[in-house]
């Protein structure tokens, strides 16, 4: 009798524990995506802000992930790197941990929970064709470029021009690659999923 009722229990404990383990797993392995991707960077000689493949992460993963959930990662990615753990692009003038946050790309870090967000909740409410994943992907890496060249801007008093120069300008060619290469990939995907459905 405490057998069958042990089964039970675990029968009904079950399905409760399968949606965090799969939430906890999916941020676990978004943050981990955006680490490798972040560690994929090339430092640029004449701006403190690398190139980095760190905002693919945010478009794809905000492609995929409901507005929440691509949120929920990169609030997680932010706090493995505020804790000290090696996930943010190694520069020289960030020495890692929190002080990473307040470093020249601490902007475009803090934008990534926020655009990711933002990108979901706009292909979510679109027709979810190529067309809607390259204007959402695109909408957040603006998010990001606009939050990351207003933080550089306060942080070294410099002049808009400059700004543009330092951060923005030098990205652009390579984030409509992003951008595209996202937005392939997540229409993609999603033909995958209904073919196995």
């Amino acid at each position: 009798m405490n057998r069958e009722l042990s089964v039970k229990v675990a029968t009904l404990a079950a399905p409760a524990a399968s949606p965090w383990l799969r939430t906890t797993g999916i941020a676990l392995g978004g943050s981990a995506l955006a680490a490798v991707c972040a560690h994929i960077s090339l430092p640029l000689y004449f701006t403190p802000v690398p190139l980095s493949l760190a905002p693919f992460a945010v478009l794809i993963l905000g492609l995929l992930l409901s507005p929440r959930m691509a949120s929920g990662v990169f609030v997680a990615y932010l706090a493995e790197g505020a804790l000290g753990l090696p996930v943010f692009a190694p520069s020289p003038l960030a020495p890692g941990g929190l002080a990473h946050l307040f470093g020249p790309t601490g902007g475009y870090l803090l934008a990534y929970p926020l655009a990711a967000a933002l990108i979901s909740f706009l292909f979510r409410h679109s027709t979810r064709g190529f067309s809607a994943a390259l204007i959402s992907a695109a909408a957040g890496d603006l998010a990001i470029l606009v939050c990351g060249g207003l933080w550089l801007a306060v942080l070294t008093h410099a002049s808009v021009q400059s700004v543009l120069t330092l951060a923005v300008l030098p990205f652009l060619a390579g984030d409509t690659l992003k951008v595209a290469a996202a937005g392939a990939l997540a229409i993609g995907s999603q033909r995958l999923r209904r073919r196995n459905t």
